[in-house]
């Protein structure tokens, strides 16, 4: 009996993660068959709490606690759309919780690290590609330091309270980086901009 009930289980998820490919991913854009072979082997429900199991596969932003948040699908897929990672790429993944962007960089890209967004990544070294997972409202200056000569980065950037996708390169030592589209991701506390006194 429990054997049964384990193999329903299975081919339950299996079933939401080919319905969330066909119904958030492919209708809007998200088509580069690499990429949706990663997001079929990696199953979300692994990365959020027991409790919000039964919503892994929404459309939508799945809270974690402690102020975490798993992206929607279609935000990772957007942004591995937009990196374009190969088999020969160092990548470096910073973001709270991180663990699932990370796992699907894996089946992409040569090598993954992942670092937390309040944690040592200045430290990590260069990588040919940073993802951030999340929103940066301030670009620190330390961060073009982990992103190789003629690296990118994806991830989030937050323009006047709402969050975009946005893509940058590394030209002569800095990051230029271009805004794509709206996206949903959620700002990082450990890359916001200084508050100000305003009147």
């Amino acid at each position: 009996m429990t054997v049964v009930e384990e193999r329903a289980g299975v081919a339950e998820t299996e079933s939401a993660r080919r319905a969330m490919i066909d119904s958030q991913l492919r209708v809007s854009g998200v088509n580069d068959p690499a990429i949706l072979a990663a997001f079929l082997a990696v199953p979300r429900e692994d990365f959020v709490p027991e409790a919000r199991r039964a919503v892994a596969y929404a459309d939508r932003a799945v809270a974690l606690g402690d102020g975490e948040v798993l992206s929607p699908a279609l935000t990772y897929g957007q942004m591995l759309t937009a990196a374009e990672p190969t088999a020969d790429d160092s990548v470096l993944v910073i973001g709270n919780p991180g663990g699932y962007l990370a796992a699907l960089a894996e089946k992409l890209a040569g090598t993954v690290t992942l670092v937390a967004a309040g944690g040592d990544w200045a430290k990590a070294g260069e990588h040919s590609l940073v993802l951030v997972d999340g929103a940066i409202e301030a670009v620190p200056a330390a961060l073009a330091g982990v992103v190789a000569a003629d690296g990118r980065i994806v991830g989030g950037m937050v323009e006047r309270g709402v969050t975009r996708l946005a893509l940058g390169r590394k030209v002569a030592g800095s990051l230029a980086m271009t805004v794509l589209a709206e996206a949903d991701f959620t700002p990082l506390a450990a890359f916001a901009a200084p508050r100000k006194w305003s009147f």
